[in-house]
């Protein structure tokens, strides 16, 4: 039986788009909704773990490939970024950044803020998949006589609390460690919803793991402080020695400087990717404390607290990447003076040499025009006596004095003839 063909569904089919993808579409598209909000409730405990990725990625995927089988889920593709694996009363979910990656989970609140945690899956089992660089336990309680309690184990001389969101929640920490080596945050809760409550948790563990990162520059800043003002202490010594001493000494200072800038290069090397780091690290904690709208409550806020210690050390760290910037500028000068001179020296000395070889060239000149003329006499005396073994055999017909004043006056042709001859060969020279 034929088939009729609807009009109406073709001209849908012929109205949609359909157009090759450019390359990596998929994947520009897709990262705006790499990281959405989890919706939370309350009251929770929420454990974010941070381990760096120093010996690469294999280990982390391994790690929750391992935890995905045990709880008999899917085990994620390897290129994935980030997934969500259901471990006990809560969600494991693990994701993975450019040099780390974050194991977050979600369980039932204690009865008091700060108890142990009987079960979790960070527990003897767990086998870290890299170094520990972070670690958080934030807890979401509503307002009341626990929250109360609560504030009062946070050490107060480094307290931070303060209205977020408009006064929808309240935030307290210490930025100090627990004995499990993990950051207290609490979030008290006045009527955000789940969503709102995840963008609060995400935006508060953020802060957390990027100021913790940020501050990985800090140490490799302390450490090149001293080999940066020994370098400058010798770039000051062979200015100094340029100064005073002759060129003549050119190549040694020039190969002082050039080992002084390999050791700068060797440290700015070193320190690019790190301080380059440090500085979007930084920016992220930024923006996600601007988020956050805060108002104190009797005394600091999170943003005040961390501008006065993390923004210190943010300058340090850009204060030594600028003096080294600086010092490989004024490096790269002083090589070029340094050449700049030698190549005048070398210039005096061509010049010097130049002249050297034109009055020796003048001087061979003027001994080529003595031993030209010395040859001409010479020249013409053997001929001269050739010629007069010649009269001497001629017949004695001729008178010897006919012979005689035959070679006297053919003396003077025989020169001349000479000299031309002579003459000719060497401008027949000068011209090869």
């Amino acid at each position: 039986m034929h088939k009729v063909q609807d009009p109406a569904k073709d001209a849908t089919a012929a109205a949609r788009l359909s157009f090759p993808p450019a390359e990596h579409r998929a994947v520009a598209l897709g990262e705006v909704h790499a990281r959405p909000f989890v919706a939370v409730s309350y009251p929770r405990i929420i454990l974010q773990l941070a381990f760096l990725m120093d010996v690469g990625q294999v280990p982390h995927n391994e790690l929750i490939e391992e935890l995905a089988r045990a709880q008999g889920v899917p085990v994620p593709d390897r290129e994935t970024r980030h997934c969500a694996i259901p471990w006990g009363r809560g969600t494991l979910r693990w994701e993975r950044h450019t040099e780390f990656s974050t194991w977050f989970w979600d369980g039932p609140a204690m009865p008091e803020f700060g108890e142990p945690m009987p079960l979790h899956p960070f527990g003897g089992s767990f086998r870290p998949p890299g170094k520990f660089i972070s670690g958080i336990r934030l807890e979401i309680w509503p307002d009341g006589a626990e929250v109360k309690k609560a504030i009062t184990t946070f050490e107060p001389a480094s307290l931070c609390r303060s209205r977020v969101r408009d006064g929808a929640a309240e935030a307290a920490t210490d930025f100090r460690q627990d004995g499990d080596g993990l950051t207290r945050i609490l979030i008290v809760d006045k009527g955000l919803t789940d969503l709102g409550r995840g963008a609060l948790v995400q935006c508060l563990l953020d802060i957390e793991t990027y100021r913790t990162l940020a501050m990985l520059a800090l140490p490799l800043a302390q450490a090149l402080s001293p080999e940066i003002r020994r370098i400058e202490e010798g770039l000051r010594s062979v200015t100094q020695r340029m100064r005073d001493q002759a060129w003549k000494e050119a190549d040694d200072t020039l190969g002082e400087i050039t080992r002084l800038s390999a050791e700068l290069e060797a440290n700015a090397a070193q320190s690019l990717y790190r301080f380059g780091a440090s500085k979007a690290y930084d920016s992220i904690v930024g923006e996600r404390i601007a988020s956050l709208n805060e108002e104190p409550i009797g005394g600091e806020t999170l943003g005040t607290f961390l501008e006065r210690r993390l923004a210190p050390a943010m300058r340090t760290c850009k204060s030594v990447e600028e003096r080294q910037q600086y010092l490989s500028l004024k490096l790269s000068r002083t090589t070029e003076l340094l050449r700049s001179w030698v190549d005048v020296g070398l210039a005096r000395q061509n010049t010097a040499l130049l002249a050297s070889m034109d009055k020796r060239a003048k001087l061979q000149l003027r001994l080529q025009q003595t031993v030209e003329s010395l040859s001409v006499a010479a020249i013409s005396y053997y001929i001269i006596g050739l010629a007069s073994y010649l009269a001497k055999g001629l017949d004695h017909s001729f008178s010897q004095p006919v012979s005689t004043v035959g070679i006297a006056a053919a003396v003077p042709f025989v020169v001349i003839l000479v000299w031309f001859f002579v003459r000719k060969v060497r401008l027949h020279h000068s011209d090869d």
